[in-house]
């Protein structure tokens, strides 16, 4: 396989359009130049009014008292060193550690996102300093429902006893992170609205790609070969740990129970005692320390039965969090893992396709488009239906598997934690010829049987990989239930140029 995945078009937004990754949305309304140009006349130093320092943009956080809260003193990065950065040395998962807050989801995301330089560069705009016109305000962008999002901040950070409450500096003087993890909790309404979450909505966040999710029990048997290219795409990784009944064996053997760590790394290496591969799989703890310490752990002996090459590669012997597991032990004490990529180039061998896509948005509406899913026949033509007409590729096999579906949900709730996600699916059709034009009614589903029926998940996405013969389909997204209410988006990707309307 080639190591270059080809960029995929994206078609719903028009190059430097607003939304597009060169002229992101103004969160909030917010114009990051302009609020700097403005301070730097009036000589003052930045303060939000739409996220302000005080106790409802920190939000409810697990494990601490009203009156600890009210302990919390929020900083400037000039109070907490002597000299302040924004970035030392370039951007690394080992720049910063977990705090207070339960965010891991998000930081082992971060940590991932550290490998991939243009999207790093996209999210964390690298051109901010605590030094050239510094007026204390910062800005990062995340994709956000179909388009990229400028998020201004002030760089106030909340301590507890001068010490950082939340994500911190390793060295004590980067201070990226805390600001990128401020601009996500304004974006979530609240730093108490990042705890508990997964790693797959953070990827999305950071990129707008295409994200699958694997559970390590019925893993497919190809994993380590889409492991192995996804190292080689642009890819970001992330696997969560078991909670519950199997805390405890997670403990016993270094891992944290109910936890997401950033999957770093994979390497095949050859133990000469044996005559045998091993497929070894690299995994960081954001906590930075913690690590694994069964077989090929930091300590362990086997290191000893590979080439010095492979050893002078891989063993770091550190307390940095980071540590390498067989593969078979991974899924063993991983219960899911998350990959996310600019396009779906990682899920099969085909390197050289350029996958194109395309996106709609809808809406469901109580009691005009909210039919609930094909169990409630009187009602299911209701729902929004999009008619997509799959083109052949070239030099395609009958059973590849070449349109990828996603459906996302959006909600209404400013704060992340209210949200409550709908059970979502979709369903689709083939489009007898006979059809005709426009919405289809209730009659056609009478006598037409669904092609296929997707799952349906309560989570913020759903995607499907499927293989779609040349010709026109109907897919129709909907609820489980009826009448209920949301906006959402569909986007397919496709092998071949693919009309959705």
């Amino acid at each position: 396989m080639s190591t270059t995945c080809i960029e995929m078009i994206i078609s719903f937004y028009e190059d430097d359009g607003v939304g597009s990754p060169s002229n992101p949305e103004k969160f909030k309304g917010q114009d990051y130049e302009q609020l700097k140009e403005s301070l730097l006349s009036e000589e003052k130093n930045f303060e939000d009014e739409s996220f302000p320092a005080n106790l409802d943009s920190l939000g409810k956080l697990e494990g601490m008292t009203p009156e600890q809260l009210k302990e919390v003193e929020w900083l400037r990065p000039q109070d907490l060193n002597d000299n302040p950065s924004f970035v030392v040395g370039g951007t690394s998962r080992f720049d910063f550690k977990q705090g207070a807050v339960g965010n891991c989801w998000l930081l082992s995301a971060i940590g991932a996102l550290t490998f991939q330089e243009t999207l790093m560069a996209q999210v964390v705009p690298p051109d901010q300093s605590f030094k050239n016109d510094y007026t204390g305000i910062f800005h990062f962008r995340f994709w956000r429902f179909g388009k990229w999002v400028d998020v201004v901040i002030d760089d106030l950070l909340p301590t507890r006893y001068g010490e950082l409450l939340s994500v911190s500096s390793r060295s004590g003087n980067e201070f990226w992170a805390p600001l990128l993890e401020k601009a996500y909790a304004k974006v979530c309404g609240s730093y108490g609205d990042m705890v508990a979450g997964f790693s797959s909505d953070a990827f999305k966040d950071f990129s707008g790609g295409v994200h699958m999710s694997y559970k390590l029990t019925k893993k497919p048997s190809d994993l380590w070969d889409v492991m192995n290219r996804a190292t080689q795409c642009k890819t970001m990784m992330a696997c969560g740990t078991y909670g519950g009944e199997k805390e405890e064996a997670t403990d016993k053997v270094g891992l944290v129970g109910g936890h997401a760590y950033a999957v770093t790394g994979v390497k095949q290496v050859y133990v000469e005692s044996e005559d045998t591969m091993v497929n070894l799989v690299r995994i960081w703890n954001p906590w930075g320390e913690k690590e694994w310490n069964g077989d090929w752990s930091d300590k362990s002996a086997l290191w000893n039965t590979v080439s010095s090459e492979d050893r002078v590669e891989c063993h770091k012997k550190r307390d940095d969090g980071e540590f390498w597991m067989k593969m078979e032990d991974y899924c063993v004490y991983f219960e899911n893992m998350d990959i996310c990529c600019e396009n779906p180039n990682f899920l099969d061998d085909d390197a050289a396709c350029q996958w194109k896509c395309s996106l709609k948005e809808g809406r469901w509406e109580e009691g005009e488009s909210a039919g609930g899913c094909d169990s409630w026949s009187d009602v299911f033509w209701t729902n929004p239906q999009f008619r997509v007409r799959v083109k052949a590729v070239e030099g395609e096999s009958k059973g590849d598997r070449n349109v990828l579906l996603s459906l996302m949900q959006k909600p209404d709730e400013e704060h992340r934690s209210k949200v409550k996600h709908h059970s979502i699916g979709f369903t689709i059709y083939q489009v007898p010829s006979e059809a005709p034009k426009g919405h289809l009614p209730a009659s056609l589903f009478q006598d037409t049987s669904a092609l296929k029926i997707s799952e349906f998940s309560e989570a913020r996405e759903i995607i499907e990989f499927h293989s779609l013969q040349p010709g026109e389909y109907l897919v129709i997204p909907c609820t489980y239930n009826p009448n209920k209410t949301a906006d959402f988006i569909l986007t397919v990707y496709s092998k071949a140029e693919t009309e959705m309307e």
